[in-house]
């Protein structure tokens, strides 16, 4: 089974975020919708464990790898690390066999098998073993890795035993949930808890929609069924927070509602195909609320639309708030980019948006995202060439001549005012303005000339602000940052 590990800056005594470490857990008692009524715990799950383990299984893969490449070497950054490894010590060795353990479950009696994507990352080998002591290989339908979901395929001339996905929408706080999994080898575990909170952002990615459960987890769990009291998978056991690998009741499942479309998407083209419509968001503070005029902090604010793209043919504009797309509300910066893309490929929907004082209803077609290739940043020179300089806000300015956007590596296309340094101790510092950034916008107006930024300031305060907003482009990713003025 393999792990993520993520360091968790700030969280007091939490010291990693551990992606993989799947939960399996049994659960007694589960509330139903209706409000007056809860129905009592049964005296053993018994039953419900023997019925559902025959279709979940033990993912084993084998990896090459050559001595020295520690898989922990680099979990700090997300990348995958080995749950019941040896890692080689030899940095210059031969290459070396290395094999890791997870968990998964059966979706379909003709061997459609879903896991975590990290599970089987990088695996030469796969095998799948079943309670019965039945071993046989898989092979690699698809995967995603932004919601790290995998799904197999084995071959089998009888049918498997299955399990359903169920409604994880319907899921409350304080729901009980049944886990079944492999933590350290251990095959057909079961674990039981209940649902302590839903839509949790963990930070993994931009699609985060976490159920969170105190149902043990524990490494070689990842890719584990979460059921509830009905037998139906309502999520896949993905993440714990733990400061030392082992659960300590904080864990993290995959909602069936995020698993259901992007399984059936593997299996109908091998790939996931999301919606795609050509902006670049931003979370709405209070300070950047008031400097917008905007009596309402939820929502997706608006701080970049791509020139040609779906939501510029339809009229959004920088600085909109999106609060509904596709007949669904957008509370939280984070829910609009899951609710876009899981929009059809080619729906024309509609894109709710606020702008100043006035609710406007937009037409959006949905286009198809194309994956991003990642270019290394370039860091700006320690001394800039000679330019127009301007200290304000903590921060040194400088205009695009023709010199500064040769040193800087910067388009030709480009306009604004070049961030050369920040002061460590200012309020821009605190807010992430980094040298190498360029501010194109004070308030409402574009600023070409450092003297611009430092007129317009003048006038926010004159007009009795105590914050100025700054409209800021780090690489090609604009967003808007409030900065307090004296």
């Amino acid at each position: 089974m393999k792990d993520m590990r993520v360091s968790s800056r700030g969280a007091g005594g939490l010291t990693a975020l551990f992606l993989g470490a799947a939960l399996l857990t049994a659960v007694g008692l589960i509330f139903q919708p209706a409000p007056a009524q809860a129905r009592a715990a049964p005296a053993s799950i018994a039953d419900l464990a023997q019925r559902l383990s025959p279709a979940v299984v033990n993912i084993s893969t084998t990896q090459t790898i050559r001595e020295g490449d520690d898989p922990d070497a680099d979990d700090l950054d997300g990348s995958p690390d080995g749950d019941e490894q040896e890692a080689p010590n030899s940095p210059d060795g031969p290459l070396e066999k290395v094999q890791s353990l997870g968990s998964g479950f059966v979706i379909d009696a003709k061997g459609i098998i879903v896991t975590n994507n990290h599970v089987i990352d990088g695996a030469d080998k796969i095998d799948v073993a079943f309670t019965d002591g039945t071993t046989l290989p898989a092979k690699l339908l698809g995967r995603d890795d932004k919601t790290d979901i995998a799904v197999l395929k084995i071959e089998t001339k009888l049918p498997l035993p299955f399990v359903k996905l169920g409604d994880s929408d319907a899921m409350r706080v304080g729901d009980w949930v049944m886990a079944i999994g492999n933590p350290f080898g251990l095959g057909g575990t079961v674990t039981a808890g209940i649902v302590s909170a839903l839509n949790r952002d963990i930070h993994a990615g931009n699609y985060d929609d976490f159920i969170q459960t105190d149902a043990a987890i524990n490494r070689g769990n990842s890719g584990g069924p979460l059921f509830n009291l009905e037998g139906e998978v309502i999520g896949m056991n993905t993440a714990i927070i733990s400061p030392s690998g082992e659960s300590v009741g904080i864990g993290f499942a995959t909602p069936s509602s995020t698993i259901a479309p992007l399984v059936a998407q593997i299996i109908k083209h091998g790939e996931i195909r999301r919606g795609w419509i050509g902006v670049r968001i931003q979370m709405v503070t209070p300070e950047i609320a008031t400097t917008l005029g905007l009596a309402q902090t939820h929502g997706a604010l608006i701080a970049g639309v791509t020139p040609g793209g779906p939501a510029d043919a339809a009229g959004v504009q920088t600085g909109d708030l999106v609060i509904g797309f596709d007949g669904q509300k957008v509370r939280e910066m984070r829910d609009l980019p899951r609710i876009v893309a899981e929009t059809e490929i080619g729906k024309t929907t509609t894109i709710e948006v606020v702008r100043g004082e006035r609710t406007i209803s937009l037409t959006v077609k949905v286009a198809r995202l194309a994956e991003p290739k990642l270019v290394a940043g370039k860091q700006p020179v320690n001394v800039p060439p000679e330019a127009e300089k301007v200290k304000a806000l903590g921060l040194d300015l400088m205009s695009l001549s023709a010199e500064v956007r040769s040193h800087y590596k910067i388009d030709k296309k480009a306009s604004g005012v070049l961030v050369s340094d920040v002061s460590p101790e200012s309020a821009a510092a605190d807010k992430g303005i980094r040298p190498g950034d360029l501010i194109v916008r004070v308030g409402q107006w574009d600023v070409k000339t450092p003297k611009d930024i430092v007129a317009r300031i003048a006038d926010e305060k004159k007009a009795g602000r105590t914050s100025v907003l700054l409209r800021v482009v780090t690489g090609d990713a604009p967003r808007f940052v409030a900065v307090p003025v004296e």
